[in-house]
């Protein structure tokens, strides 16, 4: 069966990380953009991964500058505005395309495995979140205006819940 595990993707820091390394941890894959209308939700974001994490949430954030040009920003200026005005501690990755013929491949698989308004397979603007499951199946796919804190009972569904916050290997 297809999975994300096949695929790596560039951290904002430079590091590659191979998708497989979070195999066993549910994660939530979403295009941000800095000065997106929908940008609010980069906070709801946080606190979302901050309740999850101890139990093996991740999310990976991919700045696209494909709707409206809301991503202007480069890598390095990115990384610096995320985290003062967020304070993020999720994964950001570099600057990325998700739609088109220079769309990373992870979005043609999540793309390819979904369809968002209107039935369209497309994405269609900034913040459209991507649930995946423990094995590295797309669970489900949400429309920009769904803000994170909505989708709670779905991540805990796909947690690895025992009594105790899960072992996270460092990356």
């Amino acid at each position: 069966m297809e999975n994300i595990y096949r695929f790596s993707v560039q951290l904002i820091d430079g590091q590659v990380l191979p998708l497989k390394t979070l195999a066993g941890r549910p994660i939530l894959i979403v295009n941000i953009a800095s000065k997106c209308s929908f940008a609010p939700q980069l906070s709801a974001l946080e606190k979302l991964y901050q309740k999850y994490r101890p139990f093996g949430l991740e999310v990976l954030a991919f700045p696209c500058n494909q709707f409206g040009r809301n991503e202007p920003l480069e890598d390095e200026m990115l990384k610096e505005f995320y985290s003062s005005h967020f304070d993020l501690s999720f994964k950001i990755c570099t600057k990325t395309q998700v739609n088109g013929p220079e769309a990373h491949p992870l979005f043609g698989y999540l793309k390819s495995n979904t369809r968002g308004i209107a039935q369209n397979r497309a994405i269609k603007w900034n913040f459209t979140k991507f649930l995946i499951n423990t094995e590295g199946m797309l669970v489900s796919r949400y429309a920009p205006r769904t803000k994170p804190e909505t989708l709670k009972s779905v991540i805990e569904s796909q947690l690895n819940h025992e009594s105790r916050p899960v072992q996270l290997a460092k990356l």
